[in-house]
């Protein structure tokens, strides 16, 4: 490059030769050697050497400002030796392995930063769902200005919480699916297809590390899960009730042990909660479809056996009234039955339905009487013992020393205690009685006829029969003092021998309680018209209304008989 020159020559003169000075000084002081700078002047002369002094200075070779920065800030942390002795070459060649081998540890901490920001970038974009499983991001740019270990921990730091979240995130995520996978196997559904809806990653065969775990994912998943629970109690609650209809039409209808173990996989779920359904399958809807075939199915046989399963129905019914003692009038109640069936409008299930209500309702009226029923029954086992015991000391050869005589002993002691007890056993049953009316205000009857009726009059025959019996005793006594009397005036005289009566056994009485053919009174009870009990077996058979044997008739001996003649 050239320039004007100068008017004073030896202005110039002064200038290169202060200039060629300042050169040799800079080449002592860098240790230039000779053959260098040799070649140096031939290329100044070459170029003639006519530049400014600034231009001169600003090609003179200086040492690199980035390598000398780098060597000032890491010359403490190395413990570089002392080299502020020799040329500027030999401080630069002692310093650059250290020089190197800081370039690599900048290298390595450059990378490693790249690293952790790249798997942070990576983390944060799963978890937002920007980055999708299996791509890839380019490697971040590292600001190089800061690449120490604080600022290194605190991307590590970062990189830890954000591996602890996308962890929670997983397991979470592999909670979901596990759900989904028992809750697809219960409802018969295809899993793969199911869990592939939400997003592709969460089939089995990927690994876990790979799998979504996005909100989203998150979201979806427990969405999900949330409809199979509800699909699930919508089947299980379809599955309870076709196995309660099967139930029933199977009793209804009298079902083999067979035709029921068709269906043991449905009826086994019949009481079960929600958490114990867990049998692969169980709430398929190919098992629900099958289940309502079937009810389909007896519901139509139902149909067309309606009036065998009708009376069916009326004989429990009737089974309980008979049991409870409650008189109904079962013709008319079979005459219904019939109309229903044969009319136009003829409905089965609401006959059934009526059906079941009445024999409910039965039965809490069978179980309101039965405190009352057992009292009665202990009544009438009372007065057939005291029957049995009135038979008993009419027998004359009672204390004979015959076989079996010691067992009657015994019955005769029981008998008289129970007998005994007969007062307070009709007190007891007059007051349930009368409680039970009070609360059902309605009249407490036992085969149609009113049971304080029938207590009011055993009673009054009861007090009847006393006097009855106080009265042949006061008679007796006024008989043995005539003849007290008559024997003191006129001396004792030979009795008429009696004849030997048949030996009678203890029983009870025939002839309706009459004893020698002497007619007893009878308590009046009017058969009830058209009242009928069912047996078992379906058979109606007529009943009275029983009362205890000794209920209608009052004993009379014959020896109060023949005195009350005289």
């Amino acid at each position: 490059m050239g320039v004007a020159g100068h008017n004073d020559p030896l202005l110039g003169e002064t200038t290169c030769g202060s200039l060629l000075q300042q050169l040799q000084l800079i080449w002592d002081e860098v240790g230039e050697s000779d053959d260098d700078r040799d070649k140096m002047l031939l290329q100044l002369e070459q170029e003639r050497l006519l530049v400014p002094e600034l231009v001169f200075f600003n090609n003179l070779p200086t040492p690199n400002p980035s390598l000398l920065d780098s060597f000032l800030r890491w010359e403490n942390c190395l413990f570089l030796p002392d080299k502020t002795t020799g040329t500027i070459k030999e401080q630069l060649a002692a310093t650059s392995p250290f020089l190197e081998q800081l370039c690599r540890k900048k290298e390595k901490r450059v990378k490693e930063f790249a690293d952790v920001q790249l798997q942070i970038q990576t983390i944060r974009g799963e978890i937002a769902g920007t980055l999708q499983v299996g791509d890839h991001l380019e490697m971040p740019h590292v600001n190089e200005d800061d690449l120490s270990m604080k600022k290194l921990n605190e991307f590590l730091f970062e990189l830890q919480a954000l591996q602890k979240e996308k962890s929670d995130r997983l397991h979470k995520i592999l909670d979901f699916v596990s759900s989904v996978h028992d809750l697809c196997s219960v409802l018969g559904m295809d899993f793969l297809a199911t869990v592939t809806e939400v997003h592709p990653s969460l089939i089995d065969s990927v690994g876990a590390h790979s799998k979504s775990v996005s909100d989203e994912t998150i979201s979806r998943l427990s969405k999900m899960v949330t409809e199979l629970k509800e699909e699930k109690v919508k089947r299980l609650g379809k599955i309870q009730a076709l196995a309660s209809q099967l139930t029933d039409l199977w009793n209804l209808m009298d079902a083999t042990v067979e035709e029921r173990q068709l269906f043991d996989h449905v009826t086994c779920n019949m009481s079960s909660t929600l958490d114990r359904v867990t049998v692969p399958g169980a709430l398929a809807l190919d098992v629900i479809d099958q289940a309502e075939h079937e009810v389909e199915r007896l519901d139509q046989l139902k149909a067309s056996r309606m009036k065998d399963i009708a009376f069916k129905r009326q004989t429990e019914l009737e089974d309980i009234y008979a049991q409870a003692h409650i008189a109904i009038d079962t013709s008319a109640a079979r005459d219904r039955i019939l109309s229903v069936i044969d009319s136009s409008m003829f409905e089965p299930s609401e006959l059934l339905a009526d059906m079941e209500n009445q024999i409910l309702k039965a039965k809490e009226e069978a179980s309101s009487r039965k405190d009352i029923l057992e009292k009665v029954d202990r009544w009438m086992l009372a007065c057939e013992e005291e029957s049995w015991l009135e038979d008993y000391s009419r027998d004359d050869n009672r204390y004979s020393a015959t076989r079996g005589a010691h067992l009657n002993l015994k019955r005769a002691e029981k008998a008289r205690v129970l007998v005994n007890k007969i007062p307070a056993i009709v007190d007891m049953l007059v007051a349930k009685t009368q409680a039970w009316e009070q609360e059902h205000n309605t009249a407490f009857t036992y085969d149609g006829v009113a049971l304080l009726a029938m207590l009011d009059e055993y009673r009054i025959l009861r007090q009847e029969k006393e006097e009855e019996k106080r009265r042949m005793r006061d008679q007796k006594k006024i008989n043995d003092q005539l003849a007290a009397e008559q024997e003191k005036l006129f001396g004792s005289k030979p009795s008429p021998a009696r004849p030997q009566s048949a030996k009678k056994l203890p029983g009870p009485r025939a002839n309706g309680g009459a004893v020698n053919g002497t007619p007893n009174r009878r308590l009046s009870v009017q058969q009830q018209n058209g009242v009928r009990s069912a047996s078992r077996d379906g058979r109606r058979e007529s009943v009275r209304p029983s009362a205890p044997v000794n209920y209608v008739a009052i004993a009379k001996d014959d020896a109060a008989s023949q005195a009350s003649s005289t």
